[in-house]
């Protein structure tokens, strides 16, 4: 089970994420930290012990209206040169130094832990709490291998990511809370609770199984 560590990040998360949600096609904030704020998430646990898992909903309010995002993070404590198109910066951890922070569609063990998952293979683990189950993500097992699969190829939409892996194809949802975000057909999926900013909590799907 992942340690999670109530600590400083130097630049914070919301700093990473303010200079690289800009660059997505799915996205359509201006791009400022101040305007990010945590709505949920959960983590998953890399086996080896060797990535940090987190999958982050964040709202951003900089625009004419809220929006909220889902966001797969991978934490590493070294650069992996195959998931260089993937970085989204680095940032010096209060506890664990310098930590190179990938998108997660990128990640090979991220993409693994995520078909894991929606195959009913792993448990999703609370996003600030050691050694906790979050039983509140709720799981349709899909057809894919519960021990995961091996990342092929990830391409940008304007709401998701697509991810083709080696036993299948897993859409990341970005765009959550609007109509018209998840797809028509959907063979096995992953959903979270979130909070809307007036304090009401939302569920959506996150991941999905396509064919």
């Amino acid at each position: 089970m992942a340690v999670i560590h109530h600590t400083s990040m130097v630049p914070s998360k919301m700093e990473l994420l303010a200079g690289w949600l800009p660059t997505r096609p799915w996205y359509s904030g201006p791009g400022r930290a101040d305007a990010l704020q945590p709505a949920g998430g959960f983590r998953l646990d890399d086996p080896d012990g060797e990535v940090g898992i987190e999958f982050m909903v964040v709202t951003d309010t900089g625009g004419a209206e809220p929006v909220t995002y889902h966001i797969p993070l991978g934490y590493r404590g070294s650069e992996i040169d195959s998931v260089a198109a993937g970085l989204i910066g680095t940032s010096e951890h209060g506890v664990l130094g310098k930590r190179w922070v990938y998108d997660g569609t990128r990640d090979p063990v991220v993409v693994n832990r995520m078909v894991a998952l929606l195959a009913g293979g792993t448990q999703a683990q609370a996003q600030n709490d050691s050694n906790a189950p979050d039983r509140t993500v709720a799981v349709t097992a899909a057809d894919l291998p519960a021990v995961g699969s091996a990342l092929v190829s990830a391409a940008e939409g304007p709401l998701g990511t697509d991810i083709v892996v080696a036993d299948g194809l897993l859409r990341v949802h970005r765009v959550l809370g609007r109509p018209g975000a998840e797809p028509v057909r959907r063979f096995g999926q992953v959903s979270v609770p979130w909070q809307a900013l007036d304090g009401s909590v939302v569920r959506s799907v996150v991941l999905s199984e396509l064919r």
